[in-house]
């Protein structure tokens, strides 16, 4: 069962990797088989981060999920953005955030500053 560890450098040497994962899962720490997990685990995460990249999410359509999970309304959005002509303006991208916006929704509606910066 023991053989060379090797980079992951497609998806079939990916497959492979998370197949010999699933039989080592459980292994008890300091053991070879314990080793072997933990190496392909780093393997498998840098190759995921590399091929399985996801963008963060456009600011807009972050708060609009936001705004969706808590059940809020564009009203509810009033003392966060502004004006309701400034939050249909924001929403249908016409108007950027503001850094005053940007720290209001990261503060209160715990949207990521790094999403909320982004171009909509």
């Amino acid at each position: 069962m023991v053989t060379d560890v090797r980079p992951i450098r497609n998806e079939d040497d990916y497959e492979i990797a998370l197949a010999d994962v699933a039989t080592l899962w459980g292994a008890a720490s300091g053991t070879p088989e314990g080793d072997r997990l933990d190496v392909l685990a780093t393997l498998i995460d840098v190759y995921e981060a590399k091929a399985h990249a996801m963008d963060p999410p456009d600011p807009v359509e972050a708060i609009k999920f936001r705004m969706e999970q808590q059940g809020m309304t564009r009203k509810d959005l009033e003392d966060i953005i502004g004006t309701r002509t400034r939050i249909a303006e924001v929403l249908n991208r016409k108007r950027s955030l503001s850094i005053g916006m940007i720290r209001r929704l990261h503060d209160r509606l715990g949207i990521s500053a790094e999403v909320l910066i982004r171009p909509s």
